[in-house]
């Protein structure tokens, strides 16, 4: 059964990141993090533009901390350890990290899925119709709060 993890942004992340959203930032930091563990990350986005927006974005990351990435098509056969798409993945992967604003139908195929809720009020009332479609898909659900950009998470619930 997938788990799903919706991350909690605080109010200075939204401030610190205006030219990039809060949660597309987090997503970037969250599939580093998940690919120097050799996991297989699929990122998806309402848009392309939003696709684009985030492959530039990873490509800023520093040198030492370098995420290999590659929109869905590009690259390899078989992708990059972290593939970026508006549409669904053809290939299977382990982590989904859900930046669309609606729950993807096929996010059942992973073994975890993971969702924010940024602090702007209209992006947390989707957080919440995103949080109750997973509940009735009967997915494992938790939270996690995270302190700051810096930091990991400090805080965590899990619902079953």
């Amino acid at each position: 059964m997938s788990q799903v993890v919706f991350y909690i942004l605080p109010e200075q992340q939204e401030l610190d990141t205006q030219s990039f959203s809060s949660h597309f930032a987090q997503a970037c930091s969250t599939a580093a993090f998940y690919y120097l563990q050799n996991r297989k990350v699929f990122i998806y986005t309402d848009t392309r533009e939003d696709a684009f927006a985030v492959d530039e974005y990873l490509w800023q990351f520093d040198g030492d901390s370098f995420v290999p990435h590659n929109l869905l098509g590009e690259g390899p056969r078989f992708g990059t350890p972290v593939e970026i798409s508006w549409q669904a993945p053809t290939h299977p992967r382990q982590i989904l990290i859900n930046l669309s604003s609606n729950v993807p139908d096929f996010a059942v195929n992973f073994q975890q899925v993971i969702d924010f809720v940024p602090f702007a009020e209209p992006l947390k009332i989707a957080a919440r119709t995103r949080y109750s479609a997973y509940k009735k898909m009967g997915l494992t659900l938790s939270t996690q709060t995270v302190e700051n950009t810096e930091t990991a998470e400090s805080t965590t619930k899990t619902e079953d």
